[in-house]
């Protein structure tokens, strides 16, 4: 798979992500020839992956796979899901789905790589493994957790496994 970046800040982005999680910036959709020529990682992502090292935030990215795209959620940070795209940076990935709210579900992943979700009073509820979330209530998701928004749109979590750093043992 090539690595792609965005072109607004030269971040590492996934082929199949709507946004960039570094800078927010929309990335545009690529077409088949596009997808097949790679671009280099760039001094500033080392960079950048080296700055959160410092700071003890982890390198964890939750990934979510909707059927219109892949949302990222780096460690250190939230994103809100839902079909307006002044609340979501990510409304692209729901805008077909009526039944989605606009600011329907947030998902944040704290420094050390745990991830949560929460509702957001939605109209037609948020679900993990198919148990309906209380609003407001935000419960814990793993790796292999299967999220639902409202009937269905449907997505697939995947946190990678992070290799043990013998310094942060100390």
């Amino acid at each position: 798979m090539a690595t792609l970046t965005c072109p607004n800040c030269a971040a590492q982005v996934g082929s199949d992500d709507l946004i960039c999680f570094t800078c927010g910036a929309n990335l545009p959709r690529l077409q088949a020839a596009e997808e097949d020529s790679p671009l280099a990682v760039t001094a500033a992502q080392k960079t950048v992956s080296a700055e959160r090292a410092a700071r003890g935030i982890s390198d964890t990215v939750l990934r979510i796979s909707f059927p219109a795209g892949n949302v990222e959620v780096p460690a250190g940070t939230s994103v809100i899901l839902g079909r307006d795209p002044a609340e979501s940076l990510v409304a692209a990935a729901f805008a077909g789905s009526e039944n989605v709210s606009r600011r329907h579900a947030v998902i944040t992943v704290d420094d050390a790589g745990r991830a949560t979700i929460r509702d957001e009073n939605s109209t037609n509820g948020t679900f993990v493994n198919g148990d309906r979330l209380l609003p407001g209530t935000e419960v814990r998701i793993v790796d292999g957790d299967t999220i639902r928004l409202a009937a269905d749109v449907t997505g697939q979590v995947v946190i990678p496994r992070q290799q043990s750093n013998a310094a942060h043992l100390n």
